[in-house]
């Protein structure tokens, strides 16, 4: 599952990310509100779970709050904060945060309480992604196609559900990179180009034109419908 941390203390986000990734999530984290009001608006369909310091440089967690929940009400999204009074603590719920954690905290605490949100939101479905015969598993991490299981590498895996996340969506070349390949810097994206193939050669039909469209000069898309 994929969280969105949006804290502009390097150390806490540092602290929460590298303990949410050994429990198996991936975390996206930005350090402003602008970049996190970005990350949010783009990723409704791919974040299952939003943290929000209050304070931040640009926009304030309660922005990007207010903005998420206006878009996706069904969006758990947990205030991470130094503010601690009754009426902060009612400001942030009224704004439309599920929760609210006071720094400093115990991360078992943290986690236990993502783990709460996500069980009473239940997103199995948006974990499911499907385009004609081919279906993705996230959380089986299972590919099939006609029911048949289709053997992908990790990145191959990794890159289709960016893919089908976002399908109807141009995927970016510089959005594949950072989120499939985690590269955040100036980096020879060609890598995306032979596993595009790999796909292609694993899942196209003979014949037929290939489901992963080429936008030239942007990147790939798959579309709404087959």
């Amino acid at each position: 599952m994929r969280i969105l941390l949006v804290e502009d203390e390097w150390s806490i986000a540092n602290f929460i990310r590298e303990g949410l990734e050994e429990e198996g999530f991936i975390v996206d984290v930005a350090d402003n509100g602008h970049e996190g009001m970005r990350l949010a608006m783009e990723g409704l369909d791919t974040y299952h779970l939003i943290l929000l310091d209050w304070m931040l440089p640009g926009l304030s967690g309660l922005e990007i709050c207010k903005a998420v929940r206006e878009k996706s009400p069904q969006k758990p999204i947990l205030f991470i904060t130094a503010k601690d009074t009754v009426d902060d603590v009612v400001m942030g719920l009224e704004t439309g945060a599920n929760d609210y954690i006071r720094k400093p905290f115990a991360f078992a605490e943290l986690l236990a309480r993502i783990h709460v949100w996500l069980r009473t939101n239940p997103d199995e479905d948006k974990e499911v992604f499907r385009y004609g015969a081919i279906e993705l598993n996230a959380d089986k991490h299972l590919v099939t196609k006609k029911g048949q299981r289709i053997e992908l590498t990790q990145k191959e895996f990794a890159l289709l559900e960016h893919l089908l996340r976002n399908k109807g969506r141009v995927c970016q070349r510089n959005r594949i990179i950072e989120k499939v390949w985690d590269i955040h810097f100036e980096y020879d994206t060609s890598v995306i180009d032979v596993y595009i193939n790999f796909l292609r050669k694993k899942l196209d039909d003979p014949g037929v034109s290939s489901f992963i469209q080429t936008v030239r000069g942007m990147g790939y898309r798959i579309n709404d419908t087959p």
